[in-house]
């Protein structure tokens, strides 16, 4: 019952970790952040199994993380307006009429630089091409442009 336990209360933290760390930063994964993706998923097993290395135990941990995720998405599914908001967090604005919004991309902490980048992937050359922009909860950014 203990293994149990401590697996979800580590996936409620994790849960919060992710919500904190932000959206951006966790859909560019660099060569430091996957090793540190490791290094977190040596120390969660470390701290869910401690020393009981059972296949009992694996099954215990494993089992209680699928349950958590499957209800926690349930409950997404069945109220997105409040649980969903919470869960899953909203698209932001971060550029419109050609501007970026320095309140969102503040908060989120992405640069103009970042922005920039991302508006080229989409083949577009500058800022004022681009009537709405939009941080999506994947951490993707979407664009739309202008009207010609």
């Amino acid at each position: 019952m203990d293994v149990v336990i401590r697996a979800a209360l580590m996936y409620c933290f994790l849960l919060f970790l992710t919500r904190v760390v932000g959206r951006r930063e966790l859909s560019t994964l660099e060569p430091f952040d996957l090793i540190l993706l490791i290094v977190l998923g040596d120390l969660i097993q470390q701290g869910v199994t401690q020393s009981d290395y059972s296949f009992t135990g694996l099954m215990l941990a494993a089992g209680t993380i699928a349950v958590m995720q499957t209800s926690v998405s349930w409950i997404g599914y069945r109220s997105p307006k409040k649980a969903g908001l919470v869960l899953e967090g909203e698209p932001i604005v971060i550029v419109q009429d050609g501007k970026c919004l320095e309140r969102n991309t503040k908060r989120e902490r992405i640069r103009e630089e970042e922005v920039l980048e991302a508006a080229r992937k989409n083949g577009i050359g500058s800022l004022d091409e681009i009537e709405w922009g939009i941080l999506e909860t994947s951490g993707e950014m979407t664009f739309i442009q202008k009207s010609q």
